[in-house]
């Protein structure tokens, strides 16, 4: 799979997903990869969802690309203000000209008919090892900067669970950025770094010309195989352990933490609503309550909530009705969202957002960005954010602790990414 990747680095246009051997009985391949646009679209918010609906309906194939969390703004009468060091475009996909699947030892090339002639050079190209890759020379000591510090974010998570105990929301997932200017990542290396450190079930490296998504991502957003919706929100977190009985502590306490089954319960039910809106009556179902799954960095806590829709349901619409994901928005998720725009320091953009993929059945599979860099290279400008569920019992010490967490391995990639 290195092979199939560092070749990739030829072309501008590049979707890689990757399971890390995680067994998911949802998922069609270890790995995927889309690249070489023949047709794309870009844009902003505004109209977005329609503009993906024609492109996606009109291609008639496969399609790869990214939903920003900003696209809320088309769905919603909401806006985003805040700063936005990254300058993603709100919404990319393209139509690759060539795709790799693999799945267990089978290697599937599915090429369109103007390069089908190319498979066989391709295919020996990658299994010699061949690759128009050349390495990058990072910045060496690079240094993270804060986009708030520490008593800041606590005067936001109290001021949001205020706005919590008054009850006008129940519960928000606020969250901070990390970022460094005037600096060069070596895109490539940077995510195999953060990949074999995580082993993420929804890896992911895309790369649009000079815009970069490096992720680990746990999570999956929305998946659809035929009529079938399925949503698996994560909320819940807890550090690992290297000594093997002080881990299975861990991973006892977090499935038994009232609080953080609080939080995963009360998105579950948001995803149900969120679900219930394409859904087949009495369809909608929660398959796994707070199940723990354990990565190579934390337990987290995970549930799966599916649904059946119309076969003539729109696959776009579908994802309109639903996003952006729960898990990191909060409940009533129009109100949360506002008190987000108001109290974060940053937009979010990419991040919270989705990448993945439509077929050309019109099944879909996305995940969350979250445990993501973010780099725009003509910027110069790397980020990652991270955040945590805020309830009525919150403690922001707590939180901010579990944040710090959750960046730990963006932290140490970064400030490693010369060696």
């Amino acid at each position: 799979m290195d092979h199939l990747l560092h070749w990739s680095q030829q072309f501008l246009e590049t979707v890689w997903l990757e399971s890390n051997g995680h067994k998911d009985r949802f998922s069609s391949f270890n790995a995927i990869l889309g690249v070489d646009a023949l047709t794309l679209l870009q844009t902003d918010a505004e109209g977005a969802f329609d503009d993906l609906k024609s492109y996606q309906s009109e291609t008639k194939d496969w399609i790869f690309g990214y939903l920003s969390y900003d696209l809320k703004n088309d769905i919603e009468n909401l806006k985003s203000n805040n700063y936005d060091g990254l300058d993603f475009p709100e919404l990319f996909f393209f139509q690759p000209k060539k795709i790799i699947k693999i799945k267990g030892k089978v290697v599937e090339f599915n090429y369109l008919n103007m390069v089908a002639d190319d498979i066989g050079v391709d295919f020996d190209e990658i299994n010699k090892g061949a690759t128009a890759y050349q390495e990058i020379t990072a910045t060496t000591d690079i240094r993270i900067k804060m986009r708030i510090f520490k008593d800041e974010y606590f005067r936001g998570a109290k001021e949001m669970l205020r706005h919590i105990h008054r009850g006008d929301i129940y519960e928000a997932n606020f969250c901070q950025e990390f970022y460094a200017e005037d600096i060069c990542i070596d895109p490539l290396h940077t995510y195999e770094h953060l990949n074999s450190i995580s082993k993420a079930p929804f890896a992911t490296f895309l790369r649009n010309n000079d815009k970069f998504v490096l992720s680990a991502s746990p999570e999956r957003y929305l998946r659809k195989q035929g009529n079938k919706i399925i949503s698996q929100p994560i909320k819940g977190t807890a550090k690992r352990s290297p000594n093997t009985v002080e881990d299975e502590e861990l991973r006892n306490r977090l499935k038994d933490d009232p609080k953080e089954r609080a939080e995963n319960i009360m998105i579950v039910d948001l995803v149900r609503n969120d679900l219930s809106k394409s859904a087949l009556k009495g369809s909608v179902t929660v398959e796994e309550l707070c199940g723990i799954y354990s990565y190579e960095q934390v337990h987290q806590m995970v549930s799966t909530v599916t649904s059946k829709v119309p076969m003539n349901r729109h696959p776009v619409e579908v994802i309109k009705e639903s996003f952006p994901m729960g898990s990191m928005t909060g409940a009533p998720k129009i109100s949360a969202m506002k008190l987000i725009e108001e109290l974060e320091a940053f937009k979010r953009g990419l991040y919270s957002g989705a990448v993945g993929y439509f077929t050309p059945e019109n099944d879909f599979d996305f995940n969350v960005v979250i445990r993501s860099i973010l780099y725009n290279a003509s910027k110069k400008y790397v980020s990652y954010s991270v955040g945590s569920a805020l309830t009525a019992k919150a403690s922001p010490e707590n939180e901010y602790e579990e944040c710090l967490l959750k960046a730990k391995a963006m932290r140490e990639v970064l400030e490693n990414s010369n060696t």
